[in-house]
């Protein structure tokens, strides 16, 4: 089963793709002045794909609803994680609830001589999957962005939601303007990156970890069609723009047959760095978990651990790709 959006002057194709191991709901939300698709939602399984049309000018927003439970006649429901507020599979409008990962686009801006899509993946909003954005075709930087770190797994007690099954921004959780970039830190110079948006660039460093982090996570292309995929680690999957390495495929454990090269991480990450560092990141996430509670020790001490720690990480992702996972 698949699902598509027109491109350039034409529009685009967006494809949404659930290479997850559950269901996974998808919901589309068109910006002001912006033509609705032909669904704002819908269930996608597991291995399933859907395209949509969406016109030049379309600007809005897709992301994936987990835990949903519809009925089977009225399709009447809610979801445990990026609900929309609808009560349907569709969303009628309606934007996710967060915390959820958007992909973001607007498509054919700018004049007739320098049309350009502008896309990007955000957790401004927080985290409740994986997700990539890769441009099929198209000019230009073109690059692919998201986040395909398990953020679940390495999410400070703080922000964690429930079980697990989603991670809040510092904003969502505690509403004070400077994590939410409102008031006196409403603009790029008094709004700095806070201890838990580093946590999420650390781990994701294409994808948007508070509201003024355009340098580094808005991308542009000319011309694309795109494909959103849902938990792409799943199946190693390359970005498409790249055919000299072959496609992969994988478990749910993340291994798989073939060679390929993250094209949403940095470019110099390769080979099994990312398996290392992915077990680094779980050891090091254990042990300050285990630092018995001390009252005299700020909690801001034990952020500032984890994003040392996150950062560590960051660096074995930029040079120890020479170590064999078997020393792991």
């Amino acid at each position: 089963m698949a699902v598509s959006l027109f491109s350039g002057i034409s529009g685009a194709t967006f494809t949404l793709i659930n290479r997850c191991d559950y269901i996974v709901w998808p919901g589309i939300q068109a910006n002001a002045g912006s033509t609705r698709l032909a669904s704002t939602g819908f269930e996608l399984p597991p291995g399933g794909s859907k395209s949509f049309q969406a016109p030049p000018g379309w600007s809005g927003r897709l992301w994936g609803r987990t835990g949903c439970s519809f009925g089977m006649n009225t399709s009447e429901g809610s979801c445990a994680t990026g609900d929309c507020g609808s009560n349907q599979v569709e969303c009628n409008g309606a934007g996710a609830t967060p915390p959820a990962t958007l992909a973001e686009f607007t498509i054919g801006s700018g004049t007739d001589s320098h049309i350009q899509d502008f896309y990007d993946v955000s957790l401004v909003d927080g985290y409740n999957l994986p997700m990539i954005v890769e441009a099929i075709g198209g000019s230009g930087n073109c690059s692919s962005t998201g986040c395909v770190t398990d953020l679940n797994r390495m999410c400070p007690n703080e922000l964690r939601v429930g079980d697990g099954g989603a991670c809040k921004s510092a904003c969502e959780a505690f509403g004070s303007p400077e994590y939410c970039c409102s008031g006196a830190y409403g603009s790029p110079s008094t709004c700095r990156p806070s201890v838990y948006s580093e946590i999420f660039k650390s781990a994701c460093p294409r994808s948007y970890s508070y509201a003024y982090d355009d340098a580094t996570s808005t991308f542009t292309c000319s011309g694309a069609d795109y494909t959103i995929t849902f938990c792409p680690l799943l199946t190693s999957q390359k970005s498409s723009r790249d055919s000299s390495l072959p496609m992969t495929t994988g478990t749910p454990d993340g291994s798989g047959s073939g060679s390929q090269e993250s094209s949403w991480l940095p470019n110099s990450v390769t080979g099994n760095s990312w398996k290392i560092a992915s077990h680094f990141a779980m050891q090091f996430t254990l042990i300050v978990s285990t630092i018995p509670h001390n009252p005299l020790i700020q909690q801001s001490t034990f952020d500032g651990m984890r994003v040392v720690i996150q950062k560590s990480i960051y660096v074995c992702l930029m040079s120890c790709s020479d170590i064999s996972a078997s020393k792991v």
